[in-house]
Formats: structure tokens, C-alpha cells, sequence
């Protein structure tokens, strides 16, 4: 075996001095937390308590069987669903305007820019701004709705109707499927506006490194845009698309900031928009402050995730045809 030299000893002693403070960061902030979290799902400390005691898999058991939980999980998917299939199809279409040579439009570069601005902000800044927007009773958008287009909320006060503004986190319309769906559609337009973006910069990267001469190739064939845009441009998106549904699915599954500012930290009335985060955040930082239920919840939401990503990456996958074998004679 040969022995390393001099020179190449100290180049490898050197590169480790380079990579261990990524090293010890990493470990200090992302791999110990991941430790402690899992021994936390296995123990008991809640409140002040401060000895770890280990209960095996009663905190797993609870959650399996936990409603709210479910319910959180429930409205997680509602509220990711209704945002990310507008946001992707919406983006889609822009793409494909924005990088088409043939329309030739004019400010590309002003209207990206604009598109993916909001994503700039902070969410909870954003937070903020919306539930400025949506106040009761004399938010913007109750006087646009109430003075502009004279439609208001008729509340039972007493036995007798009053018109009032809406309570958009409180419904006071009096229909009771609006308690839960117009939060919910709510944070799921708060969730576009920031994300449409970001998802058309991705979309329109993915297009401009398709090789041109396909296109050509398909012109001289005679296919048409709308040919052209099934038969090549859509196909060949694919892991792009793959990749951005994956990490929308892992920011979906981790929404917390929207739905927790916009309410009473609980995800509103009859926790409508009450996420998994949001869940997690009131089982470990408030009332009871139940640490080890808080860590089995993570845990919960991370299989989860992981389930679906798993799952996602199964069904986009491109599909081989199966070869015949030959018999052999």
C-alpha cells in the first residue's frame, strides 16, 4: 500500500480545519436538536418538570388516536391543495408566455420582478399586512364590501337581524360551512401570492434549458404552439415540476406563520386553519406546555413528509416500458 506524502497529509489536515466549523454548527444547531427532539418523543417532561422520564411509545399512541391532531392534519392538506394547484397552473402559464421568442413581449423582466417581489417580504410582516386588510369592522376590505358594493353580514342580535361587517376570522355571516372554508381560502390566497413567484422563476429556468432545436424540429413537422407545448415543453419540465411540488408539499406540512398571526395563535374559530405547527407550537408553548407531546408531534409531522415525498416521487417517476424477453428455444 502506498503511504501518502508529506504534502498530501498536510493538504488533507488543511481541509479538515476548513470543514470542522460547518461541522460543529451543524452539529450545535441541526443535528442535536434532531437528537433531542427524538428522546423528548420518548419521554414525559411537561410544564417545569425537568427530570426526562422515559415512557415509550405512550406519547406515539396518544397522537395516533389524538382528533386534533387529525383535524390539523385535515385542514394542513386543505389549505396546501387549494394553494399550490392555482399557484403551479397559474405559473405555468405565465412561463410559457414569458420565455415564448414569438410573442416578443415587452418588460419580461418588470413583470418577474413583480411577480416574485412578495416572496421578498417576510411572512410575518405579510401576516401583519393581511389581517390589516381583513380587520373587523373597518378593515379595507369591509369598506370596499360594506360602502362600495353595499353587501353585508346579517348577525342575530337580540332576535332581530343587523347588518354588520365581516368578521373574516370569526365569521358572523350566520352560514356555518363559511366558519371553516373562508379562513381557509384566506391563508391559501395569502399562500399564492407569496409562492406564484418563486414557482414561475423555477418554471421558466426549466424552459430555457430545453434545447431549442427541439422546437425547430417540431415547427418543421408542422406542430403547432399547442403541440409544441404538450408534446415538449410540459414532458420535459417534469423534474421540475416533481422538484417543486416536493418542496411546496415540505412548506405546506410546515405552515405555521400565516394561520398562527392572522388568529388567536389556535387557528381561528372552530380551529379551522389550525395547522400541524400550529398544533405542535399550543401543545409545547402554551397551557400545559407538554414538551414530550410537542417532540411525538415533529416526529409525526416528519413521517408524514416523508410519506409523501416518497409517494409523490413513486407517481412522477417516468414509467419504462417493459421489455419482452425472448424465449429461448
Amino acid at each position: 500500500m502506498k503511504k501518502k506524502s508529506g504534502i498530501e497529509t498536510r493538504t488533507n489536515r488543511t481541509g479538515i480545519y476548513f470543514v470542522l466549523p460547518f461541522i460543529v454548527v451543524y452539529a450545535a444547531f441541526q443535528l442535536w436538536p434532531v437528537i433531542y427532539t427524538l428522546a423528548l418523543g420518548f419521554s414525559d417532561i411537561k410544564g417545569f418538570k425537568t427530570d426526562m422520564g422515559f415512557v415509550g411509545l405512550a406519547n406515539f399512541k396518544r397522537l395516533v388516536t389524538d382528533k386534533n391532531f387529525w383535524n390539523s392534519v385535515k385542514n394542513t392538506f386543505y389549505m396546501w391543495g387549494i394553494n399550490f394547484a392555482p399557484q403551479l397552473g397559474i405559473a405555468l402559464i405565465f412561463a410559457i408566455w414569458f420565455t415564448d421568442l414569438r410573442l416578443n413581449l415587452k418588460c419580461k423582466g418588470t413583470f418577474r420582478a413583480i411577480f416574485y417581489m412578495p416572496n421578498l417580504l417576510t411572512t410575518a410582516s405579510i401576516a401583519i399586512l393581511f389581517r390589516s386588510l381583513f380587520a373587523y369592522p373597518v378593515g379595507p376590505v369591509n369598506q370596499f364590501l360594506t360602502g362600495t358594493l353595499n353587501i353585508w353580514a346579517h348577525e342575530i342580535v337580540d332576535g332581530e337581524s343587523v347588518q354588520r361587517g365581516f368578521n373574516f376570522f370569526r365569521w358572523n355571516g350566520g352560514q356555518d360551512w363559511a366558519i371553516d372554508w373562508v379562513p381557509r381560502i384566506i391563508v391559501s390566497f395569502i399562500q399564492w401570492w407569496m409562492w406564484c413567484g418563486h414557482t414561475l422563476i423555477m418554471l421558466m429556468a426549466g424552459i430555457t434549458s430545453i434545447s431549442p432545436s427541439l422546437y425547430e424540429a417540431a415547427i418543421v413537422d408542422g406542430a403547432n404552439q399547442r403541440q409544441q407545448t404538450w408534446l415538449i415543453t410540459i414532458p420535459l419540465l417534469r423534474p421540475m415540476m416533481l422538484y417543486i411540488l416536493v418542496t411546496s408539499m415540505i412548506g405546506g406540512m410546515q405552515l405555521f406563520e400565516i394561520p398562527f398571526l392572522l388568529t388567536d395563535m389556535r387557528g381561528g374559530p372552530r380551529y379551522a386553519i389550525r395547522t400541524m405547527s400550529v398544533y405542535l407550537y399550543n401543545m409545547g408553548f402554551q397551557g400545559v406546555m407538554d414538551y414530550s407531546y410537542a417532540a411525538a408531534i415533529a416526529i409525526g409531522v416528519f413521517i408524514i413528509t416523508i410519506i409523501l415525498a416518497c409517494g409523490i416521487n413513486q407517481l412522477m417517476k417516468e414509467r419504462q416500458p417493459k421489455k419482452k424477453h425472448a424465449e429461448v428455444k
